[in-house]
């Protein structure tokens, strides 16, 4: 039986810990808000094998894995590492969630850090299957591998980047593509809801099934991806892609447009959630047939 340890339980904490309790693991919780008890039952409910604990030393004590979600700040996660290396066992594999912070910020002047990595998912990740495992600088290939071998074991896709970058490469390829979408709708080219529409119709549904260079192969027939790139690609890649105004006048209006055609809220973010899940649930199955 593998232990995970959660340490910070927001969104993506406590989704974290629901794909480990699927998985039959054991699940410690740590989180410093004082209602953090009531806010794991209402979410996962009474489970024996979930247990919300006091501090960090408790948290981490057993863990196999210490998965860290805590803010996107550096000195908060720097803090929150070196409490960890102290209390976790030796042989245990400490992960952050981070979105773009690397293990070597993380780690400087903290010794252990070859035990530390970034295990960072795509949201929610009890859903989505991606791990992107970066090694810092001072990660043992050790660590690298037990990695893998225990996000596998929790039937995620783990995979390893080989170079450290803010980012990584799942949210700097997010962000190139609503870089251009904010640009889009600022220049009244599409609303908003119909820029989804878009999405959820062509690309969304492409790259559910293979990735961009899979599909550049496909596109270009059975030339495959030479062909591709002397024919349409050599006008394709002509375009020049906009500049989006990040003033505050302008982001608010792109704000006000994103929340009129999606609301705002607990009732409009529970209903959201609940049908992005079960639609990604049925691709999910899908994919596995």
């Amino acid at each position: 039986m593998s232990t995970l340890a959660v340490i910070g339980a927001g969104v993506i904490g406590l989704s974290w810990a629901r794909l480990a309790r699927e998985h039959e693991w054991d699940v410690t919780i740590y989180d410093p808000r004082a209602d953090i008890a009531d806010v794991v039952a209402a979410e996962l409910g009474a489970d024996p094998r979930i247990r919300v604990v006091a501090d960090i030393a408790a948290a981490v004590a057993e863990a196999d894995l210490v998965q860290e979600n805590g803010p996107e700040r550096l000195p908060i996660k720097q803090e929150l590492f070196a409490r960890i290396i102290e209390h976790a066992r030796p042989d245990a594999v400490l992960a952050t969630s981070s979105s773009s912070i690397t293990a070597t910020l993380i780690t400087e002047g903290l010794s252990g850090a070859g035990r530390v990595l970034v295990g960072h998912p795509f949201n929610p990740p009890d859903l989505m299957p991606l791990v992107e495992v970066v090694p810092g600088r001072d990660t043992t290939e050790d660590a690298t591998e037990r990695a893998v071998e225990l996000y596998e074991g929790l039937g995620r896709v783990p995979v390893v980047i080989g170079t450290e970058m803010p980012g990584f490469v799942a949210n700097r390829l997010q962000g190139a593509l609503s870089r251009e979408a904010v640009y889009l709708v600022q220049q009244g080219v599409v609303s908003p809801a119909d820029l989804d529409v878009i999405m959820r119709n062509s690309l969304g549904l492409r790259w559910a099934t293979i990735g961009p260079f899979e599909g550049n192969v496909l596109g270009g027939g059975p030339g495959g991806i030479r062909h591709l790139y002397a024919g349409v690609g050599a006008e394709t890649s002509k375009i020049e892609f906009g500049t989006p105004a990040t003033d505050p006048e302008r982001m608010e209006t792109l704000i006000g447009q994103v929340e009129q055609a999606y609301g705002t809220g607990v009732e409009a973010f529970e209903r959201l959630r609940a049908t992005r899940d079960s639609r990604t649930r049925a691709v999910l199955a899908a994919l596995e047939d």
